[in-house]
């Protein structure tokens, strides 16, 4: 189950990078926010599971500056 978990969150990550690099979408759009929020919290729920310290703690940090950007996103909005 973690190995589904963790390759549906490293897919969205890497949905949103690619959307990037192919100009479909900016880095500052909420969903390509929404992606790598999603997915960095999904591959820490795998990593948790499977007790990779190491990608805990990257997982958790992307995870974590995912959700300050969105934060940052709508307060812009409101």
């Amino acid at each position: 189950m973690a190995d589904i978990i963790g390759a549906f969150g490293v897919s969205l990550i890497l949905l949103a990078y690619f959307l990037n690099l192919f100009n479909r979408i900016d880095t500052e759009h909420w969903v390509y926010i929404l992606l790598n929020l999603i997915g960095a919290s999904l591959a820490f729920w795998s990593s948790f599971l499977i007790h990779s310290k190491p990608f805990i703690v990257l997982e958790a940090t992307w995870a974590i500056v995912s959700l300050i950007a969105l934060i940052k996103k709508i307060k812009t909005a409101l």
